[in-house]
């Protein structure tokens, strides 16, 4: 099998991978329902040493940075609560923590979570958490530009290994919101 996106050596349909994925991942995987099938959603085995976007990229191939997208954890306060959220940007940009996540959430603050919190809230390793497998309560801010590609390359829960699912996928999972700008260079 051949990945639609980069140079892998390990390509393969993510339901054939859940044991490189973690708990959350794989359950997301296994019980996959939308108008993309699970077998669409593919999962690459690459080198832990290499999941950092910038170690990835300079690796796989710089072409990958436009079509890949990071999957980051905030914490937003209204009326004395905190609430957990996913942002989901190209790796080429950074998420618009104050101005697009806030102002869509209604959070009077916003900010990344601390380490401990984000592995600990999503079940996933840090520099690997994906928007796949995140519980079903928290909102998924997506940047347009991620939805509108037709594949992306994410996180697969661990450091070792990707995902590389369509775009409008990513749109169909519980809690997600298509968010215009909420990528910034």
């Amino acid at each position: 099998m051949r990945a639609p996106i980069g140079d892998f050596d390990h390509v393969r349909p993510a339901p054939e991978a859940l044991d490189l994925l973690t708990r959350p991942v794989a359950d997301a995987v296994r019980h996959w329902r939308g108008t993309v099938p699970a077998q669409d959603l593919i999962h690459v085995d690459t080198d832990p040493q290499w999941a950092d976007t910038a170690t990835f990229v300079e690796r796989y191939g710089p072409e990958l940075l436009a079509q890949s997208a990071n999957c980051v954890v905030l914490v937003g306060k209204r009326g004395g609560e905190s609430t957990l959220v996913a942002c989901v940007v190209l790796s080429g940009a950074k998420v618009d923590v104050n101005g697009a996540a806030r102002r869509q959430l209604g959070f009077r603050k916003a900010r990344f979570a601390d380490h401990d919190t984000a592995i600990g809230e999503t079940g996933m390793e840090y520099g690997g958490i994906t928007p796949i497998g995140l519980p079903a309560d928290w909102p998924v801010l997506l940047d347009a530009a991620v939805v509108d590609l037709p594949h992306v390359l994410i996180g697969s829960g661990t450091r070792r290994g990707k995902l590389i699912v369509p775009g409008k996928a990513l749109a169909e999972l519980p809690g997600a919101v298509v968010v215009e700008g909420l990528g910034v260079a």
